[in-house]
């Protein structure tokens, strides 16, 4: 054969695998009368920087060896990354490639672990929820939607919590096609940034579109970025000069649980601090940890919790004395309930107690993005 008809021969091949439409300019691979979009072409929320060491890593790739080694490692799940999309297809697909095999926890069932979680927003514009990704293996593939209304609507899927992922891909019927969803307007655009323990994480909801950060997300129509680092959420000035370099519409910090009351005491100050060297203006939230749900029984519990909001209390009563501007508070009691039915081990949230949370949190977030 000789080379140009070689060549052509490949071209074909890889035309017919990898198509560009003009209606949506975006690359397909068509497989079993399904068209694979790799998400990235849609613009994934959730990541506050762009030079990252993989692409779905929630810090940058400087900050490894700058951050603890195992704030580096829990940046790797892609908490709180999402994409929107539009499309008229009756069907919708998911193809996901997780980082570890681990699907699972003994609290956090796979779906919210590892799973993957759709929305599509309705006539009247509300984000209503259509289903999840169940995985069952590293790599899985799932009809996510079959039989949808005819007609073009925005959708949003949810990456997984507490697992990274490799790749994501969203199918579509041959001959539908898959188009990036509008930008938000000027006035939502600028992110709002958690910064926290678990409990931001993600721990425990059963899918990730019911964290408090996603709800809130959803209802106040801005995107989000997630930097809850289990168990390692701690005020350290290592991650603030992280958060100091992105420029949101409010920080929310949420590190108590993380904390002790003498640790509370010793670093909300110069963390706020920090953040005003870089970010005078940018509104600051301060949450309380929440009441563990069996404080009333046991009595060390309710002693942490005492100790641990009277020294958050005392920083932000301090620094409002000395003149900090735009410094807001989220007391912990109303955060779980009074019901003890708000969390599955009496401190991490169930998906009742993310919507308590998420309640609780409008109160003073909502004022704040009018």
């Amino acid at each position: 054969m000789s080379c140009s008809r070689m060549c052509l021969s490949v071209l074909v091949v890889f035309a017919a695998a990898t198509r560009l439409t003009a209606a949506d300019s975006l690359e397909f691979k068509e497989q079993d009368s399904v068209r694979w979009y790799d998400i990235r072409q849609l613009g994934v929320e959730g990541q506050g920087w762009t030079e990252n060491k993989s692409t779905y890593d929630r810090l940058p790739a400087k900050a490894e060896g700058k951050v603890r080694d195992a704030v580096w490692n829990l940046s790797r799940d892609s908490a709180g990354m999402c994409v929107r999309f539009q499309t008229d297809a009756e069907t919708i697909h998911a193809r996901w490639t997780l980082t570890k095999a681990n699907l699972a926890m003994p609290h956090m069932p796979a779906t919210g672990v590892s799973g993957l979680d759709l929305y599509a927003k309705d006539a009247a514009g509300r984000w209503r929820w259509v289903s999840v990704g169940r995985p069952t293996a590293q790599t899985n593939t799932q009809k996510m939607a079959d039989g949808v209304a005819p007609g073009r609507r925005e959708w949003l899927l949810y990456l997984p919590l507490y697992n990274g992922v490799t790749s994501v891909e969203i199918g579509v019927p041959a001959g539908k096609t898959i188009e990036k969803a509008p930008a938000y307007p000027q006035t939502h655009a600028k992110p709002i940034v958690f910064y926290g323990t678990s409990i931001t994480h993600g721990a425990c909801a059963t899918r990730p579109g019911m964290v408090h950060t996603a709800i809130l997300s959803r209802k106040y129509g801005r995107p989000i970025i997630n930097l809850g680092f289990s168990g390692n959420g701690r005020m350290e000035p290592e991650v603030t000069a992280l958060l100091a370099e992105l420029d949101p519409s409010v920080y929310v910090i949420d590190c108590c649980p993380n904390l002790s009351g003498p640790e509370t005491a010793e670093r909300t100050k110069p963390l706020v601090q920090q953040l005003r060297q870089t970010r005078p203006n940018v509104p600051i939230v301060l949450v309380e940890d929440r009441v563990y749900t069996d404080a009333w029984l046991i009595t060390s519990k309710k002693a942490r919790n005492d100790g641990n909001h009277a020294a958050l209390k005392k920083s932000f009563d301090e620094l409002i004395a000395a003149g900090t501007k735009d410094l807001y508070y989220i007391p912990g009691s109303d955060l779980l309930g009074d019901d003890n039915e708000g969390a599955v081990d009496s401190s991490h949230p169930n998906d009742l107690g993310f919507v308590r949370q998420a309640d609780a949190f409008d109160k003073v977030l909502g004022k704040l993005m009018r």
